[in-house]
């Protein structure tokens, strides 16, 4: 069972974007609040009226977001 949905959210093309590791969802956004709302509102979308416990993933189910830095060591 899914306890927690997580998404990796890295800057692309002029835009912020956010991918869900367990879920087929893709979102993107100009800041970094835009796009988590997105995230938001896209997870809450893909799941609404679905059956929970036949895909997995828990009623109570919380989202992780991980920002991507790229070449951190590189300064």
């Amino acid at each position: 069972m899914i306890d927690v949905i997580h998404a990796i959210v890295h800057f692309g093309e002029g835009a912020y974007v956010a991918e869900c590791v367990e879920l087929a969802v893709v979102t993107q956004g100009g800041s970094l609040e835009e796009v988590v709302a997105n995230l938001r509102e896209a997870v809450g979308l893909h799941l609404e009226g679905e059956d929970l416990e036949e895909l997995g993933v828990a009623p109570t189910a919380r989202l992780a977001v991980t920002f991507e830095i790229p070449d951190v060591l590189r300064g």
